[in-house]
């Protein structure tokens, strides 16, 4: 449906989205337009005399539900990254539309039959092994969305998944809401000490901008992370801190408060697995996954937990130490603990995050990464041209050797009130071949994604008069990196059907595989030496500074562990054996979870369920413990490299890149993601590297 220019271009399927002629009353047409025509799409599918072959049937439906995802996806992804009252209310009113349609999908009973009859006829052998791939799992889409329920039991199955999108949008706006409402003035300048010039210098014109004086502070992380690392005045961090962790609960509005969204959620997902005949959520969740069963993942989980217990218990007895020895903190409460951990890594390694700051601005970063990516890959990333959401955004193209451009992608640094927070990739346009048309020979779809981050914006000016660039911590820059990951996982695909093109059919445990590869290439001089120049002075990160850095690689990573652990083990049991209908709350979850792994316990009124969106909104419910399980592949991944880098010269070798590529991020979901890293491998994960590199080993 290509539509000429002026018109609605959410109905343009052309080339890149018209970001700068969208508006928010075009949603609703597109929508109800695209709706129509994938019913209609179904309709001539499931039709008897359409046969039960891939041209007739899968084809024109992969089609139609393709240019609904696209035109949806901008409606998403603007409401993530520039929220607005206008365009929040046309979101919500048309979130049910889609729901309803993909659950109608899901559970229909005649296309569930013609995938059957496809996948038992002689042809499917005669499939390309991508082609089988999405058959297997449009049956497993099929059986997960309730086609094999009975009629009563599939109206009460849709009437939950279209309940429990609503509460998911909800509960990310809540969050996000409760963030952008609370400020902090601060008028006199002396409770501000430690806290850096730069950081100081962004308050200021933040209370400016907001028609005040003095120096404003607000709970997005650019501001808040600063106070609690740097700032001298206790007070200051402990209301600073209060009001972050109670962000969307009873203690704020009472229309943000998320309390009753997580029980109603947690309700409804059990609910939807009992239907499917499951006995948790965790175990439907886990059907798509790599992991085989809830206790699977708790063990691993508990065995990486007593590895990393006794690292994290003398972390936090050093920690207590330095703070009663050094700063005369008899006791460390929450607020002060990246406080103290900070003066004891200055203390140890003689350097503060805010040093190694100066030696990150972001032009140097960007060029470094892409450096990086056209070492390892051979190829070519240039800045380009298209329509973009906010002046910010950049805009990016890929070329192979030839010249040949095989992706783009959109890069949108910086925090603002109108953007969720985190970082995240998305897809925009997914890799696939085209079919001919009207004679015209078939061509390829290149693919295209979105890249967000919540770093800092620019502040201050050069002597020259120009306008100084944003500087980025070395955690923001791994967080660059660990999205770049995820974006060349969907860029780099070499497969060409849709549903296991890019990051599409990967196990979701498997997904952080090439984000967290890429966090190593951080901590390689050969990378950091091309990606450094001081603000002031542009002279490149000084060699004892980077082996400071590195010798405080895994300063506290017992403790970091963790945490993780702490978070994955709560969703786990969250979804699994928590009983969402009894009188026990998230909230006291938690809090036990809290008692058997952590050694660091927050205060009483720490409401941490009420702001993890990465499960009850991000789609990681049943699935945090990814980050760590595919940390594992990640790390032994990256072994290769280190493993091969004595006869090459140093990790960045674009031999083993290359095998990288073409063994895993090129692979896409069409095949397990377990026989894509023994590939590469050759042979099954171990956990060592990870311990080895987290120097638990």
């Amino acid at each position: 449906m290509n539509t000429p220019k002026g018109s609605n271009p959410l109905l343009d399927f052309s080339g890149l989205p018209r970001f700068a002629e969208f508006k928010p009353e075009y949603v609703t047409p597109a929508v109800d337009a695209l709706l129509a025509e994938c019913r209609a799409a179904v309709a001539r599918a499931e039709a008897a005399d359409t046969p039960a072959e891939w041209d007739a049937f899968v084809a024109p439906l992969e089609d139609a539900n393709e240019k609904l995802g696209r035109a949806w996806g901008q409606a998403s992804h603007l409401h993530s990254v520039m929220d607005s009252p206008e365009l929040r209310e046309v979101y919500n009113a048309n979130l049910p539309k889609i729901t309803v349609y993909y659950a109608e999908l899901g559970q229909n009973e005649a296309l569930y039959a013609k995938y059957k009859a496809l996948a038992a006829s002689p042809a499917f052998a005669a499939l390309s092994p991508a082609r089988r791939k999405v058959v297997d799992n449009e049956l497993r889409g099929f059986r997960l969305g309730g086609a094999e329920l009975p009629a009563d039991k599939k109206a009460r199955f849709m009437q939950v998944q279209e309940e429990l999108a609503q509460l998911s949008t909800k509960f990310e706006e809540n969050l996000l809401d409760a963030t952008n409402d609370y400020a902090l003035i601060i008028d006199e300048k002396g409770e501000l000490a430690g806290i850096p010039d730069d950081v100081l210098e962004a308050a200021r014109a933040a209370a400016e901008a907001a028609g005040t004086t003095g120096w404003k502070f607000t709970l997005h992380m650019p501001s808040y992370l600063p106070v609690m690392q740097y700032a001298d005045s206790r007070e200051l961090r402990q209301i600073l801190y209060r009001a972050y962790v109670t962000r969307a609960s009873e203690f704020g509005k009472p229309e943000l408060d998320n309390t009753p969204l997580i029980a109603r959620i947690l309700k409804l997902r059990r609910e939807s697995a009992e239907l499917l005949g499951f006995k948790s959520y965790a175990e439907e969740s886990l059907e798509a996954k790599m992991a085989e069963s809830p206790r699977e993942v708790l063990d691993f989980l508990d065995e990486l937990a007593a590895r990393a217990r006794p690292y994290a218990e003398k972390d936090y007895t050093e920690l207590k130490t330095f703070a009663r020895d050094e700063l005369g903190l008899d006791e460390v409460e929450a607020w002060d603990t990246t406080y103290v951990s900070e003066k004891l890594s200055v203390a140890r390694y003689s350097f503060s995050d805010h040093e190694v700051k100066q030696y990150f601005p972001e032009p140097r970063v960007l060029a470094g990464l892409f450096r990086l990516i056209e070492t390892l890959y051979g190829l070519h990333i240039r800045e380009d041209n298209a329509p973009v959401w906010h002046p910010d955004v950049k805009f990016y193209t890929l070329y192979d050797r030839a010249g040949q451009r095989i992706g783009q992608f959109y890069l949108d640094l910086y925090a603002r009130a109108s953007k969720r927070g985190g970082a995240w990739m998305d897809d925009v346009i997914t890799r696939r071949r085209l079919p001919s048309l009207d004679g015209r020979a078939e061509g390829m779809q290149t693919p295209v994604a979105y890249l967000n981050c919540n770093f800092s914006a620019p502040v201050g000016d050069t002597p020259d008069g120009g306008k100084k660039p944003a500087l980025f911590t070395h955690d923001e820059v791994i967080t660059l990196f660990h999205e770049m990951g995820h974006g060349l996982h969907h860029l780099l695909t070499q497969i060409e059907e849709l549903g296991v093109s890019g990051i599409n059919g990967v196990e979701w445990d498997a997904v952080e595989l090439p984000s967290q590869f890429m966090e190593n290439f951080c901590w390689e001089w050969d990378v950091l030496k091309h990606m450094t120049a001081h603000v002031d002075t542009g002279e490149p990160l000084p060699r004892v500074l980077f082996d400071k850095m590195l010798a405080a690689k895994n300063f506290q990573a017992g403790l970091q562990t963790l945490r993780q652990i702490e978070f994955a083990s709560f969703d786990m049991h969250l979804h699994d054996d928590f009983d969402p209908n009894g009188v026990r709350t998230a909230q006291d979850l938690i809090d036990d979870i809290r008692k058997k792994v952590a050694v660091i316990i927050p205060p009483a009124y720490n409401r941490f369920p009420n702001n993890f969106s990465h499960i009850f909104a991000g789609g990681y419910a049943a699935g945090y413990y990814s980050y760590k399980w595919a940390e594992v592949l990640s790390a032994d991944a990256y072994a290769l490299f280190e493993d091969e880098a004595e006869g090459y010269g140093g990790v960045l070798n674009p031999e083993v890149g290359h095998r990288f590529w073409s063994e895993i991020l090129a692979q896409g979901g069409a095949r397990p993601a377990l026989e894509s890293f023994k590939a590469f491998r050759g042979r099954e994960p171990t956990i060592d590297a990870l311990l080895r590199h987290n120097g638990m080993a």
